[in-house]
């Protein structure tokens, strides 16, 4: 078994203690290494008392739906599924800097009422420490309705939640962060789900030739791709079979930028105006 370091383990025996004195709790499960370590704990903690619930809606690829499936029925999971239609609000379809409070407000206005159905105490989700320093408005939301978010509470930061995955034998510890499929479109180009479904296809065919932290980022006609900075070399040897699976998708042209993957590079697009 891998040990962690004495400040990561008391990080994780806090976030432990969060999650133990919850009671019962729902927990908003997508599969990603943030809410599985979450959903662990709970389960570890609070047994039958911790549910996931699941949302798909077209905003999150179907690949990520099922290995958030796959990994749920591994840990032996009770999970609850659900629709969320951000993409019909037009507040959100607008693409504002504030649409993931509006994804968040959808989000927990279905979760709510699962929550109570279920008799759980509490509704929690894996937000981080590293989320604090970003720009996260969705999470406004939740600290308006009550929600939870041991990890952050816990002060455990994206190292330290991969740390405590990995010890905890998880096996998507290591899995490439994601964000949904509406953040490839930049703020102000309204978001459809036309464009969510052409993004979706063609990182899936990026995904499909071994890259697997890849973000195509949508410019009208124009797929802007950002890899790991390790893979850009890689992705301009294939330069060929890369731009004719991303023309596949329906882009007309194909860009690779050259400084690589980067969380929330579009929000440059509205900071600096």
């Amino acid at each position: 078994m891998i040990q962690l370091d004495s400040f990561d383990a008391i990080r994780l025996k806090s976030a432990r203690g969060i999650v133990r004195d919850l009671g019962s709790v729902l927990v908003a499960y997508s599969g990603g290494v943030d809410s599985t370590l979450l959903l662990k704990l709970a389960m570890d903690e609070l047994g039958e008392s911790a549910v996931a619930v699941l949302a798909s809606s077209p905003a999150y690829p179907e690949s990520e739906q099922a290995a958030a499936r796959e990994m749920a029925r591994d840990m032996g999971a009770r999970v609850v599924e659900v629709t969320t239609d951000e993409v019909e609000l037009e507040a959100y379809a607008r693409n504002n800097p504030d649409r993931c409070f509006h994804c968040k407000e959808e989000l927990f206005d279905t979760l709510e009422p699962v929550q109570r159905e279920l008799g759980l105490a509490h509704l929690a989700y894996g937000a981080t420490a590293d989320d604090a320093g970003d720009h996260r408005p969705g999470h406004g939301s939740a600290v308006r309705r009550g929600v939870r978010f041991p990890l952050l509470e816990a002060g455990m930061a994206k190292s330290e939640i991969r740390a405590a995955a990995r010890a905890l034998g998880l096996a998507n510890w290591n899995k490439p962060s994601f964000a949904c499929l509406s953040s490839r479109i930049p703020h102000g180009t309204p978001v459809t789900v036309a464009a969510l479904r052409q993004i979706e296809a063609a990182e899936d065919a990026l995904k499909a030739l071994g890259f697997k932290q890849v973000r195509v980022r949508h410019h009208g006609d124009v797929a802007r791709i950002e890899v790991d900075q390790t893979d850009i070399a890689r992705l301009l040897e294939q330069r060929e079979r890369v731009t004719d699976a991303v023309r596949q998708a329906g882009y007309k042209f194909v860009a690779a930028d050259l400084e690589g993957y980067e969380t929330g590079r579009l929000n440059r697009t509205w900071h600096t105006q």
